[in-house]
């Protein structure tokens, strides 16, 4: 997302001036969970002088070693376990527990039952014995015993010094890093008990329960030239009545209504944040809209490896393998449509914040490690929204390296857009060539945060034998000013969100002089951005996403209506490229309704026409609006959830022509190029043959492309405010006919050969199109297919 889009509320201030380098956040009063340790006839945590007993033994060489029992527990057999995988893990009908800690002196780990959980108690404390339980940085423990309902957690002891980068608390109970599932709140947006909005959370224990029928699932591995993207809520997809299904607002949800996007004619999704993430983060009461605030869109996250659990279905318990469960079944669905899935991964910071947030894991943890920091101790700033993941930290990356594996191995998801991923390029804290290779190297020391060509974690992601084989999509940018678009680290494999696209149609569109030269570039696929044996599919071509204008408003709103947000109409972007067709908001007259019509298709044609990848966004497809709204990260309300009963009003209509052009994109051999066009195929044109306007004042883009199926085609805007005739390219025994018209209404904006009326629409324009000729509104473009002449 937008670097100045992504966090809110008077705790997160989307106007941070970008070149402040650190935090100055002020965090909502919070209960951060604090579980009280429970009573019991005997200790449930056993200090080293109370349990340890010594055996001592003679060794070949005769010395005496003093060797200590393993830790002691009223339900547990407990051993010593070994450092690898972190993470917790079923092996010999047991689980092994292992974390990374470099700076704590002590570890304890907490068995904690649903209902303990519930009120705020740790049903059993393990202390581990530093002898027996650590391996260099590395704390570990094997238990068997019943795990059933059973979650976990960590308590750390050492040094609380925030000025040198540490906050040990042995008070508090953290998650593991590597939980695969976290459990808190049944229900997603109702406040804990007490109206707490950070109840305690707790890791779910694993078991070798029953294995999850995959049905034979297989990666698709569609070829990345030929995907059309769909970004897309699980909540917001499904959460509005008009659904009519179950479970609304879930995987399940998503996966019951997968058939509306397969006759779309999508075929990959990308599912905003579905990591585990705190919605009642900026949780406060909306007086506009009445009713509160919350982080809609998740990008918050409090555990990569787990799903976000109040994404699935209600249960009467609360089990966190239904949540893995369900969105493995939602990807299981996805791929027996053809579709493929992506998970928006937000890999450059996390909901603990600046200083004055929350510590729920990572923090907690290994501060120090896991996060940014300057010589002082401050969290750099890097996201906008408090904290900077440290990624090219050696141990960093390679968490970062086991999550995007196991949610590739484990979940079978198809790939990863990187919010933010300009942070991943960044140099870590305490970066040296000792820190990150394992030797010196005389003078090359990097100020923390600096971009470096050739980052370790993408390195390590770019050749992993797993990952290298997925897509991998980077939001090109960050909140520090750093802008990649073009020059983002690929190793020839990965793609950028091209924003420079957006920005480029947006304008020319709406007819802003100057535009004509680059529009044609993007048309191409940006290969002037994209050089060095990159390809158009390295570009991601998109006009609207999460954050913006939906493309209803981009042709509705000059100025955008945040007021809803309650930061005082402060945040979210003032340029956007929109034009609201000359009259503002949705009360207007019927001239300018129709104009808009049009304007939406030029934006879908363009976009369907153009070299690269298209990305559409979750109810483009039938004129979602938001009221003007282009940024409704708080909103779990109408904004943001998908219409049903609007799609359908739209079905003959909008939605019919966004579904005619995905399908003829994806019949045309020359829309999904391996390669930039070159004039052997693409021909350039003005409103005469082979004659175009590259002037300033231009604003008439056409040209025709050489089609192995389609034999050619012929694509022209007019963003002038005036109409034209354009004379089209003589093409001996054949002539042009219109596929698309966007000046024209439903049906006949685009002809099919099965629509009844066709041969009525193509008697109307055959005295132009006989002449070589054909007449074009203003703010309007079309698309012409050859057919051979009939002399009869």
């Amino acid at each position: 997302m937008d670097a100045a889009i992504k966090c809110s509320s008077s705790t997160f201030l989307h106007h941070t001036n970008l070149t402040t380098l650190f935090s100055n956040h002020t965090f909502p009063k919070s209960r951060t969970p604090n579980f009280n340790r429970r009573a019991a006839a005997q200790p449930l945590s056993l200090s080293s002088a109370a349990k340890d007993t010594t055996r001592i033994t003679t060794e070949p060489e005769n010395v005496a070693v003093v060797e200590k029992k393993p830790p002691l527990s009223t339900r547990f057999l407990v051993s010593d376990g070994l450092p690898s995988p972190f993470g917790a893990t079923v092996r010999d009908n047991g689980v092994n527990f292992s974390v990374y800690s470099s700076n704590s002196v002590s570890a304890t780990i907490c068995l904690i039952s649903l209902s303990d959980l519930r009120q705020n108690k740790v049903t059993e404390e393990i202390e581990l014995d530093p002898s027996r339980n650590r391996t260099g940085h590395v704390w570990h423990v094997f238990l068997k015993g019943d795990f059933e309902d059973m979650l976990y957690g960590y308590r750390f002891d050492g040094k609380f010094a925030p000025e040198e980068g540490h906050y040990y608390d042995s008070s508090t109970v953290l998650l593991d890093p590597y939980a695969k599932a976290i459990i808190s709140r049944d229900e997603f947006g109702v406040l804990g008990d007490g109206d707490n909005c950070w109840p305690q959370m707790a890791c779910m224990v694993p078991t070798l329960g029953e294995e999850f029928d995959w049905e034979g699932d297989m990666p698709l591995k569609l070829s990345q030239k030929d995907l059309v993207i769909y970004e897309m809520h699980v909540r917001g997809f499904t959460r509005h009545e008009s659904s009519n299904i179950e479970f609304p607002g879930t995987y399940q949800g998503v996966a019951e209504k997968l058939d509306h996007l397969q006759e779309l004619g999508i075929n990959c999704i990308e599912l905003m944040p579905c990591h585990e993430f705190n919605e009642l983060e900026y949780y406060s009461y909306n007086p506009i809209l009445g009713d509160h605030r919350v982080n809609f869109w998740g990008y918050s996250t409090i555990g990569f490896f787990s799903p976000m659990v109040r994404y699935s279905s209600p249960s009467s318990r609360n089990f966190a393998g239904r949540a893995i469960n369900e969105f493995k079944t939602l990807v299981k669905e996805a791929h027996k449509r053809g579709i493929e899935v992506i998970m928006d991964v937000v890999l450059n910071h996390t909901a603990e914040g600046n200083e004055k947030g929350p510590t729920l894991s990572f923090r907690g943890v290994d501060n120090s490690v896991y996060y940014m920091l300057a010589p002082k101790g401050e969290f750099y700033n890097y996201s906008g929204c408090g904290n900077t993941f440290n990624c090219n930290h050696p141990v960093v990356r390679q968490f970062i390296v086991d999550c995007l594996r196991y949610w590739v191995t484990e979940m079978h998801v198809d790939g990863f857009r990187f919010d933010l991923g300009s942070i991943m390029s960044r140099s870590s804290s305490l970066w040296d060539a000792a820190n990150v290779y394992g030797a010196d190297v005389e003078g090359d020391l990097l100020t923390t945060g600096t971009p470096i060509s050739c980052p370790p974690v993408l390195d390590m992601i770019s050749n992993d034998p797993v990952l290298r084989g997925v897509k991998l999509i980077a939001e090109a940018w960050d909140a520090g000013g750093l802008y990649q678009v073009g020059m983002f680290p690929h190793w020839g494999i990965w793609s950028e969100w091209n924003g420079k696209f957006r920005d480029v149609v947006r304008h020319f569109i709406k007819g802003t002089d100057g535009f004509s030269g680059a529009f044609a570039e993007c048309l191409c696929g940006s290969p002037n951005l994209y050089q060095g044996g990159r390809k158009p599919w390295n570009s991601i071509n998109f006009v609207c996403a999460h954050d913006g204008f939906t493309l209803a408003d981009l042709v509705t709103y000059n100025n955008k209506n945040n007021l809803a947000n309650g930061e005082e109409n402060n945040d979210g972007e003032n340029h956007n490229g929109s034009w609201n067709c000359g009259e503002e908001g949705d009360f207007v007259s019927i001239s300018v309704k129709r104009l808009r019509k049009r304007q939406m298709r030029n934006f879908f044609v363009s976009l369907m026409v153009s070299q690269g990848v298209p990305m559409i966004y979750m109810g483009d497809e039938y004129g979602h609006t938001k009221g003007g709204n282009n940024n409704t990260y708080c909103h779990d309300n109408y904004l943001n959830y998908f219409r049903w009963d609007k799609k359908e009003e739209a079905h003959d209509d909008y939605f019919r022509f966004c579904r005619l052009l995905i399908k003829f994109r994806d019949e045309c051999e020359s829309l999904g190029l391996d390669d930039f066009p070159t004039a052997k195929r693409l021909q350039w044109h003005g409103i005469t043959p082979e004659t175009p306007d590259w002037s300033e004042t231009s604003r008439f883009v056409a040209f025709s492309l050489v089609d192995s199926v389609k034999k050619e085609i012929y694509v022209a805007f007019n963003t002038s405010h005036l109409a034209t005739l354009v004379t089209l390219p003589n093409r001996p025994g054949y002539r042009w006919e219109p596929f698309v018209d966007t000046s024209k209404p439903s049906p006949f904006d685009c002809i099919t050969h099965d629509l009844p009326e066709r041969e009525t629409a193509m008697k109307q324009y055959r005295h132009f199109l006989d002449a070589n000729m054909y007449p074009m509104l203003s703010y309007s473009s079309i698309i012409l297919l050859l057919s051979p002449i009939d002399d009869s």
